[in-house]
């Protein structure tokens, strides 16, 4: 994304008018990834009007602005880039008070109001627009597969976390990502790959738009079919363990459709195997983590001994000639990325990974045991988001999921006990820093399984201390910041 790309109509003077209201409002916002760091300043990267303001209506206007802040240099980070769209008009309609960012005092904008755009059914509306006629406008690119159409009545979902979501009709979701990275989103990325492959298990992209084009180019937003009357996985394991019944055949049929995932990836694009060296920066970097969390939660000190055993034990595998297959992965799975419809077919969604990575290391290839340890884990918090715990419950869960995978795949994730353990106890020492800071009440669950996990195997644990049930009726995204 070059610095230069900014349009004609964006003169110089926009985003130093637009900056006060900017520091007030984007730091407020769930999606901005830079809190507790003070904001120093503000580059234009890209500014592009989508839709001039006029008596008539509002006008749309798209940005790309890095956010400086602390500790970053221009030569070794310029700071986190953010895509902002903007509603401008004369005066804002009361219905549309909760979307204000402010009124401008000077610059191009001078006496005009400023606000997000996607609350505006008229601007949304727009962008759907862009999406329906393929071509370029400034800077932005805007790309479809099939025609779609107009007329569809949208609406902004308010489950948003690092992203935007809006639903089209019932017909479509269109995903705008908040923080953006240079290169292809494996959120486009994988589903389209997916899609040649001949995958159903994923909505296949229908349109999507980008800034610039090459290795410098950036996608900023992806539609795809909405799957109107689904459920995702969270709500209905916490709906099963309120009725006092196993999810036993969901998550064997998850576990299959999780298998066929990664059986299309592995078609469809480059895998590789990870030998001695590959293996052992795998185990320092999983050390490394440990390390820093223990710093951050000393908890996790008595431990430390048996959790650092399930990475050593990896590096140990490598040096005597082990080896695993790796390839492209959903990188962020959990029982939140999967949706059942009305028929019992699962399917996964939100390819993007964890947003708080590099591009370059989410788009990296991965063992397909590291996606199997994520949805293990979430087994692991349906069980105790519910009172009484029952153990249980999510232990037939997992042993159903590997054995519906192992079915569809042909390969047992269990028969990788060393590399999937290694995983899952990355895995729950991440839930450990996560929960300590962002909330406290779900400490235990990942602590519970950081001693499962530190013990040796074969060894079993002290049963778990009962405790109060957990405020579960959240949506579980442990690696989405609050």
């Amino acid at each position: 994304m070059s610095e230069t790309a900014s349009t004609a109509r964006a003169p110089v003077a926009l985003l130093p008018s637009l900056a006060p209201l900017l520091l007030a409002w984007l730091p407020r916002r769930r999606w901005f990834a830079g809190k507790g760091k003070p904001v120093t300043g503000f580059a234009l990267v890209s500014a592009t009007e989508l839709l001039p303001p006029g008596p008539a209506g509002p006008g749309l206007l798209h940005l790309l602005v890095r956010v400086q802040q602390p500790g970053l240099t221009a030569s070794a980070s310029p700071g986190d880039c953010y895509q902002l769209l903007l509603g401008v008009c004369d005066a804002l309609p009361p219905r549309l008070a909760p979307a204000l960012i402010g009124r401008v005092t000077g610059g191009p904008l001078a006496g005009r109001t400023v606000y997000e755009a996607l609350q505006d059914p008229r601007l949304a509306a727009l962008l759907l627009e862009r999406l329906r006629s393929p071509g370029t406008i400034g800077p932005l690119r805007f790309h479809r597969t099939v025609a779609i159409p107009d007329g569809l009545p949208p609406r902004v979902l308010d489950a948003e976390q690092s992203n935007t979501s809006l639903v089209y009709g019932d017909a479509y979701i269109l995903k705008i990502f908040r923080r953006i990275h240079p290169g292809a989103n494996p959120d486009l990325e994988l589903p389209l790959a997916l899609a040649r492959a001949g995958c159903a298990r994923v909505p296949a992209p229908v349109a999507w738009y980008e800034a610039g084009s090459g290795p410098d180019g950036a996608t900023l937003g992806v539609l795809q079919p909405y799957l109107r009357g689904s459920q995702d996985g969270w709500q209905l394991a916490l709906e099963a363990l309120a009725a006092g019944r196993d999810f036993v055949p969901e998550a064997h049929a998850l576990g299959r459709a999780t298998a066929e995932v990664h059986t299309a990836l592995a078609e469809a694009l480059p895998t590789v195997r990870l030998a001695r060296r590959q293996a052992r920066e795998l185990a320092v970097a999983m050390s490394r983590r440990l390390d820093a969390a223990t710093q951050a939660v000393p908890a996790l000190m008595p431990y430390v001994p048996g959790l650092r055993a399930a990475f050593e034990t990896v590096a140990a595998l490598a040096e005597n000639g082990g080896t695993w297959r790796a390839q492209r992965v959903h990188g962020d799975l959990h029982l939140g990325q999967a949706l059942r419809s009305a028929d019992g077919e699962w399917s996964v969604i939100d390819f993007e990974g964890e947003p708080t990575k590099p591009l370059a290391e989410r788009r990296r290839p991965q063992p397909p045991v590291r996606d199997v340890a994520g949805m293990l884990r979430s087994f692991d918090y349906a069980a105790h988001s519910h009172h009484p715990l029952d153990p249980r419950w999510a232990e037939r869960c997992r042993e159903a999921y590997c054995a519906g995978y192992a079915e569809a795949s042909g390969r047992d994730p269990r028969a990788e006990a060393a590399l999937l353990r290694a995983y899952e106890t990355d895995k729950a020492v991440y839930e450990v820093v996560y929960e300590a800071r962002h909330r406290p009440d779900w400490l235990r669950v990942p602590m519970a399984a950081v001693e499962r996990l530190a013990a040796p195997p074969g060894v079993a644990p002290l049963p778990p201390v009962a405790g109060r049930a957990l405020t579960g009726r959240t949506r579980y995204s442990p690696d989405r910041l609050p």
